[in-house]
């Protein structure tokens, strides 16, 4: 057992063509709707796989696929066709499955015949469960158990496993009306009449510690009227969305809003609490990091996600010292998880904490939300969870005391790397060597000296001359020891990070753009490392290389050396705006909005960082999740920077100074939401044409927001 330290790539998905999500829920399969044993394929809830295979035969033959058609993140028909019938030269059964995920299964199965005698058909439909740990269907490490038990009923079938779970056992019920069950699966000898259909429900519900639970799609309810369908209907009413003549850009942004909506997760105690997920199909649980950035991405969507997001970290924020999960007090976790055998987690425990970056990010995210004018009461309520953040930072993070936050794991079960780029060999130097810990990554410093910032404001805006005080200095001595320290004149750039003996760990990579995103870098720098993050040997032509081609360990299909993250390069956009490289921040959103209409709109987590000129269209990476959270999010705060749209609602204003690049097509922004207001934005020809909602106490400035002079004025913003 090697815990949490595995490092590697997540599993390639196969043949799976679909992907369904709800909540935390969801369904990997085939485009015929099959699903698959032996493949990453299947039905998961609580991170255990229930089904791992699912398969329809007509008379011992497979379906051929037709079509797919899923107008909703949670559901998705598959049509096709059993192969021709004795004497017939075509195929005249046409099958058409409707599934609908959330948990469990709910699967619709209609066979109609377009012959003109009637057919008798024997269906079988193939059901089996491994009851698998996410974690080992991730890493291909799935065991080989005896299968579960199977009991048998009139009405349909049962799957149940008790292992030696330490929390809790696992099971599924699946039964269909008029099935006759065998340890194979439902099977159903009918006959369809002559130009008409057979029709009937299967339902596959999680067994949990002995009890079924509710389905979440009901056959006696109509499917509007289901929790899922509701919650849809909600979201699309009330998140923005644009109009134009461009189907590209209408594309992204309409999938960008449609991932988001789908990668919402839901505390069933707290129904009105909602989170983001990291991504599907192996991250759909709470994760720190991945959950703040996307967060802070999407606020010009939703906002209510980012509260919720902040309230569900404050209710699991550290409160002791355990090696094991890392956990300690105030830190903010890394990822939660639910399977039934905890020892598979990071640490053997069901929330694992070992993350240097989600602790500052939650402060900077607070702050943003202030910014924005999001109510207060429930903003500041959540400021004594800041404050233990910020204890943390300055008591656990930085650890030997020169001021910059440090990890190293505290066991073996432990992530190596505990930044965002947390694959083993995600840091090292331009030789290629590992460095030894503790690491001080450059961008984490950047976050807490946002977070520093934020905690700032709050004390200004608060009357607190000296919190205010106080914070401002703590963030003007990190800045200054971070560009003394950081900083190599040499080379031009920053560090990607420090050593445990704090020698600069040299890798030329996209790392030191986040801290353009957070504004550490002295302006007498900036340039330099814009024009490096600009560099063939950096930008690929679609987006920036997590890692330079020049670098030893540079691999453009590698995981986090070489290749392109989106989410990446938009923060990295998003500091050079800042900075005010605009046509080097216009440049990435060109080369990202170009790739994303290349995958028909949705951006992967990642693709590989092979150059434009080399390969006309950008190359997928094979193992990428999709949707994930941060790519979706993407396109959000892309499109943020071009507007270089900054609301500060505590001070009465936000700036509005659209820099499009030349020929970015027009188009009208419709239900913006803004300090309780819904703004709509018409822009053409590259400039605001018109602008309808903004509150009769906000002042719109048509011009970029002044560069920080004082603590005060600063933010993450744009």
């Amino acid at each position: 057992m090697t815990g949490w330290s595995y490092a590697g790539e997540p599993a390639a998905l196969g043949s799976a063509g679909v992907t369904l999500v709800e909540g935390s829920s969801f369904c990997l399969c085939e485009t015929t709707g099959d699903i698959r044993d032996g493949t990453p394929q299947g039905v998961f809830f609580q991170d255990t796989r229930i089904l791992d295979r699912w398969v329809l035969s007509l008379d011992g033959e497979p379906v051929q696929s037709l079509a797919v058609m899923s107008d909703e993140p949670w559901c998705a028909t598959f049509v096709g066709r059993a192969p021709p019938r004795p004497g017939r030269a075509e195929s005249t059964l046409l099958v058409r499955r409707s599934r609908f995920v959330g948990q469990g299964m709910r699967e619709d199965l209609r066979v109609e015949n377009l012959a003109d005698e009637p057919a008798a058909v024997r269906i079988l439909l193939e059901v089996d469960a491994d009851f698998a740990d996410l974690f080992e269907v991730k890493e291909s490490r799935v065991p080989r158990r005896p299968r579960p038990d199977v009991t048998t009923s009139p009405d349909g079938m049962q799957l149940v496993r008790h292992y030696g779970g330490a929390t809790s056992s696992r099971g599924v019920l699946v039964s269909a009306p008029d099935a006759v069950a065998s340890t194979a699966g439902l099977l159903f000898d009918v006959v369809v009449p002559a130009r008409d259909t057979w029709r009937t429900t299967v339902q596959a519900l999680p067994v949990l510690d002995g009890a079924v639970l509710e389905a979440k799609f009901p056959s006696d309810r109509p499917l509007a009227e289901t929790v899922a369908a509701q919650r849809w209907r909600q979201w699309r009413e009330k998140t923005p969305f644009l109009t134009t003549h461009d189907p590209s850009l209408a594309r992204t942004l309409e999938r960008s809003r449609v991932d988001l909506g789908a990668l919402r997760i839901f505390d069933p105690e707290q129904p009105d609490v909602t989170v983001v997920a990291a991504g599907a199909p192996w991250f759909m649980t709470l994760f720190g990091r991945d959950s703040l950035l996307t967060s802070y991405m999407a606020l010009p969507v939703d906002q209510s996600l980012a509260l919720g997001t902040l309230k569900t970290l404050a209710r699991l924020q550290g409160q002791r010292v355990d090696q094991a999960s890392e956990e300690q007090p105030g830190r903010i976790l890394h990822e939660v998880r639910f399977g039934a055998e905890p020892s598979l987690a990071l640490g053997g425990r069901t929330v694992y904490y070992g993350t240097a970056d989600a602790t500052p990010l939650y402060v900077v995210l607070l702050g943003e939300l202030r910014r924005w004018g999001i109510d207060r009461d429930q903003v500041d309520a959540l400021l004594p969870h800041a404050e233990r953040a910020l204890q943390w930072v300055l008591e656990y993070g930085d650890r030997d005391g020169d001021l910059f936050v440090e990890y190293q794991r505290a066991t073996d079960r432990g992530l190596a790397n505990q930044g965002w780029k947390d694959s083993w060999d995600g840091v090292n130097f331009a030789d290629g060597t590992i460095p030894e810990g503790p690491i001080a990554l450059c961008e984490v410093q950047g976050y807490c000296y946002a977070a520093f910032l934020a905690r700032a404001h709050f004390a200004w805006e608060d009357g607190d001359s000296e919190g205010h005080t106080l914070w401002s200095r703590r963030a003007a001595r990190l800045k200054e020891a971070f560009n003394e320290t950081f900083w190599l004149p040499d080379q031009g750039y920053f560090a990607m990070a420090l050593d445990g003996a704090k020698r600069p760990v040299d890798a030329l990579a996209s790392n030191m753009g986040h801290c353009l995103w957070s504004g550490i870098v002295d302006h007498d720098k900036a340039a330099a490392v814009a024009e490096r993050l600009l560099s063939p040997e950096m930008f690929t032509g679609w987006g920036v290389r997590t890692l330079a081609t020049s670098m030893s360990r540079y691999n453009p299909m590698s995981y986090h050396n070489g290749s392109v993250w989106p989410h990446d390069s938009a923060l990295v956009a998003a500091g050079l705006m800042r900075y005010g490289f605009v046509t080097e921040a216009q440049r990435i959103a060109c080369g990202l909005f170009d790739a994303a209409d290349v995958f028909g709109g949705r951006l992967p987590e990642l693709f590989c960082g092979f150059d434009r000129s080399e390969y006309p269209r950008p190359v997928p990476f094979p193992t990428s999740c999709s949707p994930q959270a941060w790519a979706a999010a993407a396109p959000l705060q892309l499109m943020r920077s071009l507007l270089r749209f900054d609301p500060w609602v505590p001070h009465g204003r936000a700036w509005l100074a659209p820099a499009f690049p030349p020929g970015f097509p027009d188009f009208t922004l419709h239900n913006l939401p803004l300090a309780g207001a819904r703004l709509s934005m018409e822009f053409a020809g590259g400039e605001v044409v018109d602008l309808h909602g903004v509150p009769d106490e906000l002042e719109l400035l048509l011009e970029p927001r002044p560069v920080a002079t004082a603590v005060h004025e600063g933010g993450t913003g744009g």
